[in-house]
């Protein structure tokens, strides 16, 4: 064996090749001894090279496909001897509704949502077996499930993850879905609670749930055809106590933040044509009587603007008008206690995006109302207008003066010359 190169014994008696080539074929014996001999060679074995399979035609990486038309994918192999060639959808289990030609193509007649994902074609014969993949894309259907779902439990919130399943062809949007686990609910089925995912996003906070107590939650994925399926359901307990989360002790300074404890905004209700009400609880400690709420806004991950800075202390709800389509906004509330002022609450996401009715225009109050605003605009138009006027008037007069002149001096000069 030391003359072969890549040749070698190994421990239990058998014969190592590094690299099968013709020099390899042949009739093989193994004889077995001791220091007392041999009981003779064991019976000849015959060594024969044969090719593993190898694809002559594989598919392509990524087929698109409408729902309903006819999709074929070839893959061809050769070998010694010929190999078997098959196809599976990876993570299926049972009959798919593919069909496999005699040119060992798939064909999809027709292409069904159920195809969508990635499918593998195995070449196998005696000496190994191959396999290669491809991904179908079923396009013109309702989103898939999204996937890896995952909750974050925070103090009296949750942070809910996720990865997009296939979007079907058509933009799609995510909500949110969570629920209590009551030992003994009021009614025979407790109802879920639905937020809207703000567009773009992979994943939400969900704020204001109770302590000590399990949620379940899911994502829901939508397109313009449809909804696809709720993604598993994940349950979390989420952490902390409700409470105020500053210290009760008097503040260092007149204007300390810590003076109130954090209000707490309630989910609000879905936005409508006169707008989103907002509803919220007053804070939990304060050793001065409250003297109002300023209602703060933000549009769109833009700077925050002051909506509303004298609600009286007795509300605990304030309805807010004038929503612009297809927009996200933020709220959060602060509250006033003689000088102390307290944190921001929690802020409330609101989604106008599937509004079929949107007023025409935002309310706020720091903008002018329209009938003045097309007063100042018109005052400022007829203003300019002047100017404008007098400039040419006083221009033509300069000039007239300007002639009348030059023909005194013309009529002076010629008398001179008299």
């Amino acid at each position: 064996l030391s003359q072969l190169p890549g040749w070698s014994l190994g421990p239990d008696g058998s014969i190592v090749i590094a690299t099968g080539n013709d020099d390899v074929l042949g009739v093989y014996t193994c004889t077995a001894y001791n220091s007392y001999g041999t009981s003779g060679e064991s019976q000849p074995t015959h060594v024969l090279l044969k090719d593993p399979p190898a694809f002559t035609v594989r598919p392509k990486e990524e087929y698109f496909q409408e729902v309903g038309r006819e999709l074929v994918i070839p893959c061809a192999a050769h070998g010694d001897p010929p190999p078997t060639v098959t196809w599976l959808k990876v993570g299926s289990v049972g009959k798919n509704g593919a069909q496999v030609d005699g040119n060992s193509s798939l064909i999809f007649h027709p292409l069904v949502k159920e195809h969508h994902g990635v499918w593998e074609c195995t070449a196998t014969n005696q000496v190994a077996s191959v396999s290669t993949t491809t991904s179908v894309h079923v396009l013109g259907t309702s989103p898939h499930a999204v996937t890896n779902v995952s909750v974050l439990p925070l103090l009296l919130a949750a942070n809910i993850s996720w990865e997009p399943g296939f979007d079907g062809g058509y933009f799609q949007r995510f909500s949110v879905w969570y629920t209590p686990l009551v030992k003994h609910p009021p009614r025979a089925h407790h109802d879920w609670v639905s937020l809207s995912v703000p567009v773009g996003a992979q994943h939400l906070l969900v704020e204001n749930l109770q302590p000590d107590m399990s949620y379940q939650f899911s994502v829901l994925a939508q397109n313009k055809l449809g909804s696809g399926p709720f993604s598993q359901i994940v349950t979390s307990v989420p952490r902390g106590k409700r409470g105020p989360v500053c210290s009760p002790k008097q503040p260092s300074s007149p204007q300390s933040p810590q003076a109130l404890g954090r209000l707490l905004f309630l989910p609000c209700s879905p936005p409508t044509v006169r707008g989103v009400l907002l509803q919220w609880e007053p804070p939990a400690q304060f050793s001065v009587a409250l003297s109002g709420y300023a209602l703060e806004l933000r549009q769109d991950k833009g700077g925050w603007e002051v909506l509303d800075r004298s609600i009286p202390s007795t509300k605990t709800q304030v309805l807010v008008p004038g929503l612009i389509k297809d927009a996200f906004y933020e709220f959060r509330l602060v509250a006033f206690a003689g000088s102390y002022i307290s944190d921001p609450s929690n802020t409330v996401n609101v989604s106008t995006a599937g509004m079929e009715v949107y007023p025409s225009r935002t309310q706020l109050p720091e903008l002018l109302p329209q009938p003045v605003l097309a007063g100042v605009i018109g005052g400022i138009c007829f203003l300019s207008v002047a100017v404008i006027f007098s400039t040419m008037a006083a221009c033509i007069m300069n000039r007239r003066r300007a002639v009348r002149i030059q023909k005194r001096r013309q009529g002076r000069s010629q008398l001179a010359g008299c």
